[in-house]
């Protein structure tokens, strides 16, 4: 009995699920049948009390006894082996100082300023319209049959280079001054500044300033390739912004028409300088041959010199009829007859006169002016072939500047509108939700990133 008891006390205190009442009466019926073996069993109780041990196995000695008894308390020790530790319960979090200070951050931070923002852009931004504009250089050129092939990337080119020069005129200085003194643009976005400072400009701004604002009010769309350029123009009217567009367009093609100008004078020039040069020359040429003419009294050296043949010729005829009278008469007559005399008089007069006929055309002789024939006609072949050439060299240069002229008439450049200056019936800006919604985001990445440092910080230390 004793090892009894002793088995039921040691697989009780091993097993929590047990049921408490079916172990008292185990113990009353053992207490009843052995009263000497009360002291025993007192002590088997206390000792699991004391240190119970749920895994210890039953002794050798007892096993055989408490087989049949102690089956009921086998399947709690099975399930007592299986069961996990259980640990002490987590205590309730509680709100520390530095989260209610992060709290308030993103209050002052995120939500304060995009209140604040809001408010200010349903209640004090002033509404902005905007007026389109697109046009585009074009050059009208009809280029000759040499110059088909070539001629074709040139003009874009040209075309190309004036659109880059328009672009940058749009946003210049000399724009903005021009636009200004017409339109006086200070009052028109400076009108709103005592209750719109932020999008409006400065009453006393600076040129610079305002070419600034000019820029962000101004919005330029330019494709190199294709040459065509877009303009949004903001204004605080749709009147305005009308006529801001209206005379940037304006300025634009009286700034073309210079150029094109420009470029036909250009073209013209080295053309009007040849012409003049040619016709220098001419003068020249012809003033000099005047002179020689005024000098010698010869209008043609070769006309004179046919004359000079022709008295030649007539006086050698002469020469050879008075030859043949002499010859005549010194057969017919004595030799003191009077008419030998005579005739040997004439023939030595018309030899004479031969002789400086003939020395005329020679170095030793000189004709009008003291000079000889040679000279005088070396001298006016050369100043015939200098009036010749030029004559051929003004002509020349005269159909060249015909040339250039009818080419600049047909390079003319223009500005060419595509989209006019529209009239807006609505205010397109600012846009307030997307500007607001930035300003949201970009408050709360930074928040965000201020708040992760400081932790870090916080953790490293």
């Amino acid at each position: 009995m004793w090892t009894t008891v002793l088995a039921e006390d040691q697989s009780a205190p091993a097993s929590s699920k047990t049921p408490a009442p079916e172990a008292k009466p185990k113990q009353a019926d053992a207490n009843s049948t052995a009263k000497p073996a009360a002291k025993p069993t007192e002590k088997a109780e206390a000792k699991p009390a004391a240190k119970p041990q749920p895994k210890a196995p039953p002794k050798k000695a007892a096993k055989p006894a408490a087989e049949k008894k102690s089956a009921p308390a086998k399947p709690a020790a099975a399930k007592t082996k299986a069961a996990d530790p259980i640990y002490a319960p987590a205590r309730n979090a509680k709100s520390q100082p530095r989260h209610w200070a992060l709290l308030w951050s993103f209050v002052l931070c995120v939500i304060a300023p995009t209140l604040i923002g809001g408010y200010y852009l349903w209640t004090r931004a002033a509404d902005q319209y905007t007026s389109n504009l697109g046009f585009t250089v074009r050059r009208e050129e009809a280029p000759s049959a040499v110059d088909i092939l070539g001629g074709l990337t040139s003009l874009s080119s040209a075309a190309s280079s004036d659109s880059d020069i328009l672009f940058e005129f749009i946003q210049s200085q000399e724009l903005v001054e021009k636009v200004d003194a017409a339109l006086d643009l200070r009052s028109l976005y400076s009108r709103h500044h005592p209750t719109d400072p932020v999008f409006s400009l400065s009453p006393d701004s600076s040129i610079e300033d305002l070419v600034d604002y000019w820029q962000n009010m101004v919005l330029i769309s330019y494709a190199p390739g294709t040459g065509l350029i877009e303009l949004q123009v903001r204004a605080y009217s749709a009147e305005e912004a009308h006529a801001i567009a209206t005379m940037i367009f304006s300025q634009s093609s009286r700034m073309i028409n210079e150029l094109s100008a420009i470029a036909r004078e250009d073209a013209m020039r080295y053309a009007r300088e040849e012409l003049n040069t040619a016709v220098e020359q001419l003068k020249t040429a012809r003033q000099a041959l005047t002179a020689f003419r005024s000098r010698t009294q010869i209008v043609d050296p070769s006309a004179d010199i046919q004359l000079q043949m022709g008295l030649l010729n007539t006086l050698q005829q002469q020469l050879g009829t008075e030859l043949i009278d002499y010859d005549l008469l010194l057969t017919s007559t004595q030799g003191n007859d009077p008419r030998l005399q005579q005739s040997q008089q004439r023939i030595n007069a018309i030899r004479e006169r031969i002789r400086q006929e003939r020395e005329k055309f020679g170095g030793g002789g000189s004709a009008a002016g003291g000079e000889d024939y040679a000279t005088l006609v070396a001298e006016f072949e050369r100043l015939s072939v200098d009036r010749e050439f030029a004559e051929q060299k003004y002509t020349g240069a005269l159909q060249n500047y015909d040339i250039a002229q009818a080419e600049a008439q047909r390079q003319s450049r223009y500005l060419a509108a595509y989209v006019h200056p529209t009239l807006a019936q609505s205010p397109q800006h600012p846009r307030r939700p997307l500007l607001l919604g930035l300003t949201a985001l970009f408050l709360l990445i930074a928040w965000a990133i201020m708040a992760l440092i400081l932790y870090s910080l916080r953790d490293r230390r």
